[in-house]
Protein backbone atom coordinates (compact mmCIF):
# COMPACT_ATOMS: atom_id res chain seq x y z
CA UNK A 1 0.00 0.00 0.00
CA UNK A 2 1.33 3.42 -0.97
CA UNK A 3 0.74 6.50 1.13
CA UNK A 4 1.38 10.18 0.53
CA UNK A 5 4.38 11.63 2.29
CA UNK A 6 6.05 15.02 2.32
CA UNK A 7 8.96 15.37 -0.07
CA UNK A 8 11.04 16.65 2.84
CA UNK A 9 10.56 13.28 4.59
CA UNK A 10 12.05 11.35 1.69
CA UNK A 11 15.45 9.81 2.33
CA UNK A 12 16.98 8.25 -0.79
CA UNK A 13 20.20 7.97 -2.75
CA UNK A 14 19.26 9.16 -6.27
CA UNK A 15 22.37 7.61 -7.81
CA UNK A 16 21.39 4.14 -6.61
CA UNK A 17 17.67 4.67 -7.07
CA UNK A 18 17.90 5.82 -10.71
CA UNK A 19 21.20 4.49 -11.99
CA UNK A 20 21.27 1.05 -10.39
CA UNK A 21 17.68 0.17 -9.49
CA UNK A 22 16.10 1.93 -12.52
CA UNK A 23 12.66 3.48 -12.77
CA UNK A 24 9.55 3.32 -14.88
CA UNK A 25 8.42 6.58 -16.41
CA UNK A 26 4.66 6.45 -16.90
CA UNK A 27 2.18 8.85 -18.44
CA UNK A 28 -1.23 8.87 -20.04
CA UNK A 29 -4.81 8.33 -18.96
CA UNK A 30 -6.78 5.39 -17.65
CA UNK A 31 -7.95 4.77 -21.22
CA UNK A 32 -4.46 4.85 -22.75
CA UNK A 33 -1.09 5.00 -21.05
CA UNK A 34 2.42 3.64 -21.39
CA UNK A 35 5.57 3.19 -19.39
CA UNK A 36 9.27 2.80 -20.11
CA UNK A 37 12.29 1.79 -18.08
CA UNK A 38 14.95 4.43 -17.56
CA UNK A 39 18.29 4.53 -15.79
CA UNK A 40 19.09 8.14 -16.65
CA UNK A 41 17.51 10.95 -14.67
CA UNK A 42 18.11 13.54 -12.00
CA UNK A 43 16.51 14.89 -8.84
CA UNK A 44 17.22 18.34 -7.47
CA UNK A 45 16.18 21.95 -7.27
CA UNK A 46 15.66 24.12 -10.34
CA UNK A 47 13.82 27.45 -10.66
CA UNK A 48 13.20 27.30 -6.90
CA UNK A 49 11.21 24.06 -7.28
CA UNK A 50 11.91 20.44 -6.36
CA UNK A 51 12.27 18.76 -9.74
CA UNK A 52 12.87 15.48 -11.49
CA UNK A 53 14.55 15.48 -14.89
CA UNK A 54 13.98 12.65 -17.31
CA UNK A 55 15.49 11.94 -20.69
CA UNK A 56 13.45 10.22 -23.40
CA UNK A 57 14.67 9.27 -26.89
CA UNK A 58 12.40 10.23 -29.81
CA UNK A 59 11.61 6.64 -30.82
CA UNK A 60 10.21 5.72 -27.41
CA UNK A 61 6.42 5.25 -27.40
CA UNK A 62 6.18 6.74 -23.91
CA UNK A 63 7.37 10.07 -25.31
CA UNK A 64 3.98 10.53 -27.00
CA UNK A 65 2.22 10.20 -23.64
CA UNK A 66 4.61 12.49 -21.76
CA UNK A 67 4.26 15.08 -24.53
CA UNK A 68 0.44 14.92 -24.42
CA UNK A 69 -0.05 15.04 -20.65
CA UNK A 70 0.68 17.69 -18.05
CA UNK A 71 1.96 15.09 -15.57
CA UNK A 72 4.18 12.01 -15.57
CA UNK A 73 5.15 9.57 -12.83
CA UNK A 74 8.47 8.07 -11.83
CA UNK A 75 8.00 4.60 -10.34
CA UNK A 76 10.73 2.91 -8.29
CA UNK A 77 10.62 -0.77 -7.30
CA UNK A 78 12.24 -3.36 -5.06
CA UNK A 79 14.79 -5.69 -6.71
CA UNK A 80 12.14 -8.39 -6.97
CA UNK A 81 10.61 -6.41 -9.86
CA UNK A 82 13.84 -6.10 -11.88
CA UNK A 83 12.58 -8.65 -14.43
CA UNK A 84 9.45 -6.55 -15.05
CA UNK A 85 11.59 -3.43 -15.47
CA UNK A 86 13.88 -5.26 -17.91
CA UNK A 87 10.84 -6.36 -19.90
CA UNK A 88 9.41 -2.83 -20.03
CA UNK A 89 12.77 -1.52 -21.22
CA UNK A 90 13.16 -4.12 -23.97
CA UNK A 91 9.63 -4.03 -25.44
CA UNK A 92 7.48 -1.28 -26.92
CA UNK A 93 3.94 -0.61 -25.80
CA UNK A 94 3.16 -0.15 -29.49
CA UNK A 95 3.65 -3.90 -29.96
CA UNK A 96 2.77 -5.58 -26.66
CA UNK A 97 0.64 -5.06 -23.55
CA UNK A 98 3.46 -4.26 -21.14
CA UNK A 99 1.11 -4.06 -18.16
CA UNK A 100 -0.12 -7.61 -18.75
CA UNK A 101 3.31 -9.04 -19.54
CA UNK A 102 5.08 -7.32 -16.62
CA UNK A 103 2.24 -8.20 -14.22
CA UNK A 104 2.27 -4.69 -12.78
CA UNK A 105 -0.96 -3.17 -11.47
CA UNK A 106 -1.72 0.36 -12.69
CA UNK A 107 -3.35 2.93 -10.43
CA UNK A 108 -5.16 6.02 -11.67
CA UNK A 109 -5.97 7.94 -8.48
CA UNK A 110 -3.20 10.53 -9.00
CA UNK A 111 -2.47 13.05 -11.75
CA UNK A 112 -0.48 10.42 -13.69
CA UNK A 113 -0.76 6.64 -13.85
CA UNK A 114 1.57 4.77 -11.52
CA UNK A 115 2.02 1.18 -10.34
CA UNK A 116 0.82 -0.25 -7.05
CA UNK A 117 3.87 -2.50 -6.69
CA UNK A 118 6.23 0.50 -6.57
CA UNK A 119 8.08 1.28 -3.37
CA UNK A 120 8.21 4.97 -4.30
CA UNK A 121 6.35 7.13 -6.82
CA UNK A 122 7.10 10.73 -7.73
CA UNK A 123 4.28 12.52 -9.54
CA UNK A 124 5.72 15.34 -11.65
CA UNK A 125 4.14 18.31 -13.42
CA UNK A 126 5.96 19.21 -16.62
CA UNK A 127 7.68 22.58 -16.51
CA UNK A 128 9.98 22.43 -19.52
CA UNK A 129 10.90 20.24 -22.48
CA UNK A 130 13.88 20.66 -24.73
CA UNK A 131 15.64 18.51 -27.30
CA UNK A 132 19.26 17.83 -26.39
CA UNK A 133 21.39 20.00 -28.68
CA UNK A 134 24.61 18.28 -29.80
CA UNK A 135 26.19 21.70 -30.31
CA UNK A 136 26.39 21.90 -26.52
CA UNK A 137 28.73 18.92 -26.09
CA UNK A 138 31.96 20.10 -24.53
CA UNK A 139 33.31 16.55 -24.55
CA UNK A 140 32.92 15.58 -28.24
CA UNK A 141 33.27 11.86 -27.50
CA UNK A 142 29.81 11.83 -25.88
CA UNK A 143 28.04 12.39 -29.18
CA UNK A 144 29.57 9.37 -30.90
CA UNK A 145 29.41 7.19 -27.80
CA UNK A 146 25.76 7.79 -26.87
CA UNK A 147 24.19 9.04 -30.11
CA UNK A 148 25.55 7.12 -33.11
CA UNK A 149 22.04 7.27 -34.60
CA UNK A 150 21.65 10.99 -33.74
CA UNK A 151 18.51 10.16 -31.72
CA UNK A 152 18.99 12.92 -29.16
CA UNK A 153 16.95 12.78 -25.96
CA UNK A 154 14.02 15.01 -25.12
CA UNK A 155 14.82 16.46 -21.70
CA UNK A 156 11.91 17.11 -19.35
CA UNK A 157 12.02 19.11 -16.14
CA UNK A 158 9.07 18.31 -13.92
CA UNK A 159 8.10 19.72 -10.56
CA UNK A 160 7.60 16.94 -8.01
CA UNK A 161 4.04 17.61 -6.81
CA UNK A 162 3.26 14.39 -4.97
CA UNK A 163 5.27 11.61 -3.32
CA UNK A 164 3.85 8.16 -2.64
CA UNK A 165 5.84 5.67 -0.58
CA UNK A 166 5.24 2.07 0.41
CA UNK A 167 4.16 1.73 4.05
Amino acid sequence: MLEKIKLEDLSINPFTLIGKEWMLISAGTEQKYNMMTASWGALGVFWGKNVASVYIRPQRYTLEFVNEQEYYALNFFEDSHKKALAYCGAHSGRDVDKTKESRLTPAFDAKAPYFQEAKLVLICRKLHRQLLDPAGFIDPTLDGQWYPEKDYHNIFQGEIVEVLQKK
